[in-house]
């Protein structure tokens, strides 16, 4: 197939090749590229955040072509990347993926985003006996499968809850909190936010009477009305407002919070809450305060080299804007595979998918390791970083203590 058979295709030729976008079936050792492919919400409802996916995978790319290939087995050889756009669908990342495998030959793959096209799309890559390697899927039930060629860089949205009441928990227990507390939980009904309400329910019903949830609500993805809710929220009378919520749903929610005259002393919308995005769209007086737990943050670039070489470089290859976890994300995915491959010292899928699951990288992720535990089901249990917005428009880490910048507070402005 060429680049031109298919309106999809989004072919990043990230070196020199021949024509064609198929490379050729020959000896490894008469191999100039390694072809992986990817699919990514480019159109549709996660196309902001697919799109930051795709720059993290070409900063990667560039800087292995950069420097002349990956070295396998003593042989330098390009990689290209492949990538169709899944237009925000399950049924279409799964077919894609299938094309990538069996039409284009693709000897690897990197994964989309979302929850639900991760899951969808593994099951393809692990029919077919491929390594994926995502690092846009963190629900845990997506690695509860038994899988062996599925590896995901992201930690589980349970662990997100529990580093969410464990920060919630000192508060309480400095005073700065009633005990006990009132919880209002929401979350989108799917596996993540399932998950998530999983985690925030297990710790307060551990907690001794510390915490109540009075209010836990699903609601569904790229919902346009939360007022319904929203009021089940204020008749309440809750403390804590804890929300498992895709970027969309979360900015879509906070302006309607607000609107209510809502006002609680933690508010949180899970991995959301410090995007520019938000910022720009509801303005920082509307975001103050906001907690966000996040697999990834720029600002470890002052206590972790690795990240602090990576923002730089994401900086030079993109106008000096700064990334944030998303592409950051896509970025370690592939570095975890152009590593495995080169440990391999072979195109093989069995022999990178071995290393695969034996790798531990230094990484630019917090804790400065990544590793694919295989008692996890190949999902990484990296730490989260839990940032704050602040008044003046900055959301400095709060938590874990060891990579802090500032010390995190309830929100001061509400009763």
């Amino acid at each position: 197939m060429t680049c031109r058979a298919r309106s999809l295709c989004v072919l990043l030729v990230l070196a020199a090749i021949p024509a064609a976008c198929k490379p050729k079936s020959t000896a490894s050792g008469d191999r100039t590229e390694i072809l992986i492919g990817a699919t990514l919400p480019l159109t549709g409802a996660e196309a902001r955040t697919g799109g930051f996916f795709k720059e993290g995978y070409e900063l990667a790319f560039d800087e292995v072509n950069q420097r002349g290939g990956l070295d396998v087995g003593g042989k330098k050889l390009k990689v290209t990347l492949k990538l169709y756009d899944d237009t925000s669908t399950q049924d279409t990342a799964a077919s894609l993926a299938d094309k990538l495998i069996k039409s284009d030959k693709v000897d690897f793959l990197l994964g989309t985003y979302s929850t639900a096209l991760v899951n969808r799309q593994s099951t393809v890559a692990e029919q077919n006996k491929v390594p994926y390697v995502n690092g846009g899927g963190a629900a845990s039930a997506i690695y509860k499968r038994g899988y062996k060629y599925l590896f995901g860089a992201l930690s589980s949205i349970e662990l997100l809850s529990t580093t969410l009441m464990t920060w919630i928990d000192e508060q309480q227990k400095a005073g700065k909190l009633p005990r006990p507390s009132k919880i209002a939980l929401l979350w989108e009904n799917a596996s993540h936010g399932k998950e998530f309400r999983e985690g925030v329910a297990s710790y307060a019903g551990k907690s001794g009477g510390a915490y109540e949830i009075a209010v836990d609500e699903s609601f569904e993805i790229n919902a346009k009305d939360f007022s319904a809710v929203l009021g089940k929220v204020k008749a309440a009378g809750t403390d804590i407002f804890l929300v498992d919520a895709h970027l969309p749903d979360y900015i879509t929610m906070q302006r309607q919070y607000i609107d209510a005259g809502l006002c609680h002393k933690v508010a949180s919308y899970g991995a959301r809450g410090a995007e520019k995005d938000a910022f720009e769209k509801l303005g920082k007086d509307n975001v103050q305060y906001v907690l966000s737990g996040t697999w990834w943050s720029p600002l470890l670039a002052a206590t972790n080299p690795l990240a602090k070489k990576y923002v730089e470089a994401f900086k030079a290859k993109y106008g000096g804007r700064t990334p944030e976890w998303f592409q950051a994300l896509g970025y370690e995915a592939a570095r975890a595979l152009f590593t495995a491959i080169e440990q391999a010292g072979a195109v093989d899928r069995e022999a990178v998918r071995g290393k695969l699951a034996a790798l531990k990288l230094d990484s630019l992720l917090p804790g400065g390791v990544l590793e694919f535990p295989q008692d996890k089901g190949g999902q990484v249990q990296a730490s989260y970083v839990l940032q704050q917005n602040q008044p003046d428009g900055t959301s400095p880490i709060i938590f874990p203590k060891d990579v802090a910048a500032a010390a995190g507070v309830p929100d001061p402005r509400c009763k």
